[in-house]
């Protein structure tokens, strides 16, 4: 496999992580375009895509993690929204 269908397994597989979905799929043109399929033998679900747009569309897919927010994170975001004081 070479390591532009890893990329695109790749982001196969966190989407089926992330929509508990085993069965999505993807395939891969004789031209070395990808599109994705909600299984084997099912109709494309996107047009045949080179891999950085065909990694971000199915990127895009499904629910998406939330990202993780620390403490000073939280406490930057306060002082970002704390009026300016007035001259």
């Amino acid at each position: 496999m070479s390591n532009r269908s890893t990329r695109a397994s790749n982001a196969i597989d966190r989407l089926k992580e992330r929509s508990g979905n085993p069965g999505w799929s993807m395939s891969r043109t004789g031209s070395g375009h990808f599109f994705l399929t909600a299984g084997p033998g099912q109709p494309p679900l996107c047009p045949p895509m080179e891999l950085d747009e065909f990694v971000a569309f199915v990127n895009a897919q499904g629910p998406q993690k939330p990202q993780r927010i620390s403490k000073l994170d939280v406490a930057f975001e306060k002082q970002l929204t704390k009026k300016a004081p007035k001259a």
